[in-house]
């Protein structure tokens, strides 16, 4: 028998309740037991006592996007690294998107990433299958087996469902199932040979670009198609002011329409691609210009959008916060910008990064939390709902974290294979401390003398 924990003096913040001060968690049994504000209370003389004066406690995060790449692509990350980097950035639930060989698109494979999940043993796996066999776009997986297998989203991710017909199908499936089609919005033929986002950055750097009407003219055909089904439509990574504005009407005019944000959209902008996120027009250009670690899809944009995207995440608009965390081996990203693999490993460092938006005063603690655990699971259903409840009997995936400790990026010490960040070396404000999975301690970076 497992001996029951009680967490004492964090600060709690309960996304569906008001934040108490100097609470007491008590968990047994992988449940919840009870969570009081004040003084603590007696305890069982067996239970493990956690100080965590100084500490705030929420909800483990949910990851609507993960790429944890196996099978087909080790090398990269498998699913026990990719579940170890998430419990150690709070992500007690990943969703793991199809792009992996074979593609998550029968039985096999999703019982497959299932059980190494289970032998792993950090965070809750659920994969997301695909829209179409193979991802190749031209013939519909089949739904109802994946379905049935356990996926909880349909996903071609990494490139998106291109025909129009068979989108249509999907979101009809979507309708039957409940569960959401997940579009990566991003129109082939619009961004053909692509690096970076089309503006003043590739225009210096001599880059072709990805203008910002490459993802809303597919945002918009995805939203036409949700009208036309009544299906469920949730929208990746967006990353541009004109793809909130679209979802805001949708969402206005009642569609089931959801969206996603990423760390990385929110935080950073088209500079980064300059090697210097200050970087600016009448600068000179350094060696740190032509930086492949920033390198993403959708690209980094500006900062209007940036800005526009975070309005999007307070109002509402956007439901959730997601990863995107795409690793990559050294060679994959130490190459020209062209032949650079696209994306970041984020799992460690997100949470650090939007609170940096929290001590700059543009989003507050609650609204993040938010949007890292409820939001996500109402994109998932209503069967999720208890991943990211403080409520007595649900599942004890609870995250800690100093909202207030300071370190640096240094890939190397990631759990995670993928070391591909362009924020190595930077000082980051904000670490998870610990994380519990039905009542399992899956990270421990508190102190030894936090226990008793």
């Amino acid at each position: 028998m497992n001996k029951p924990i009680v967490i004492r003096g964090a600060t709690v913040v309960d996304p569906a309740g008001p934040v108490l001060l100097k609470a007491q968690i008590t968990v047994d049994e992988g449940k919840i037991l009870a969570v009081k504000e004040g003084s603590a209370d007696s305890v069982h003389e067996d239970a493990i006592i956690i100080d965590a004066d100084n500490l705030t406690l929420s909800p483990g995060f949910v990851d609507l996007h993960a790429h944890l790449r196996e099978p087909g692509f080790e090398d990269k990350e498998t699913i026990a690294t990719g579940t170890k980097a998430g419990v150690a950035g709070g992500f007690t639930t990943l969703c793991a998107m199809p792009n992996t060989n074979p593609a998550t698109d029968s039985a096999a494979v999703v019982e497959f990433i299932v059980q190494q999940a289970k032998k792993a043993g950090n965070s809750r796996v659920y994969p997301i299958g695909c829209v179409t066999k193979g991802r190749h776009g031209i013939e519909l997986a089949e739904l109802r087996e994946l379905f049935d297998s356990g996926v909880v989203a349909f996903s071609d991710d990494g490139t998106p469902v291109w025909d129009s017909h068979i989108m249509q199908m999907a979101l009809l499936y979507s309708r039957e199932f409940g569960v959401p089609v997940t579009d990566h919005c991003e129109d082939l033929q619009l961004n053909q040979g692509w690096v970076v986002h089309e503006g003043w950055v590739s225009s210096r750097l001599g880059l072709p670009g990805y203008p910002s009407s490459g993802e809303e003219s597919m945002v918009a055909r995805n939203i036409a198609l949700a009208e036309l089904t009544g299906g469920q439509l949730h929208l990746a990574h967006l990353s541009t002011a004109g793809s909130v504005d679209l979802v805001r009407l949708a969402k206005a005019r009642g569609l089931r329409v959801t969206a996603e944000v990423t760390p990385q959209h929110l935080t950073m902008s088209e500079e980064w691609v300059l090697g210097s996120e200050t970087a600016d027009h009448t600068q000179a250009l350094t060696t740190g210009a032509y930086d492949s670690f920033a390198k993403v899809n959708p690209p980094l944009r500006t900062k209007k959008d940036a800005a526009a995207l975070l309005d999007g995440l307070k109002d509402g608009t956007i439901d959730a916060i997601a990863t995107d965390h795409a690793p990559h081996c050294q060679t994959d990203k130490e190459v020209t910008m062209q032949d650079a693999a696209v994306g970041f490993s984020v799992l460690e460092t997100a949470f650090a990064s939007l609170m940096g938006l929290v001590h700059k005063g543009y989003l507050d603690l609650e609204t993040l939390i938010q949007r890292l655990t409820t939001g996500p699971v109402s994109v998932l259903g209503k069967q999720f709902a208890e991943l990211a409840s403080l409520n007595p009997g649900t599942p004890a995936d609870l995250v800690i974290f100093d909202t207030n400790e300071q370190w640096i990026v240094d890939p190397d010490k990631f759990y995670s294979k993928g070391k591909n960040t362009p924020l190595q070396g930077k000082t980051m404000t904000g670490k998870v401390k610990l994380a519990m999975v039905d009542g399992k301690i899956v990270h421990n970076d508190i102190e030894s003398g936090g226990f008793g």
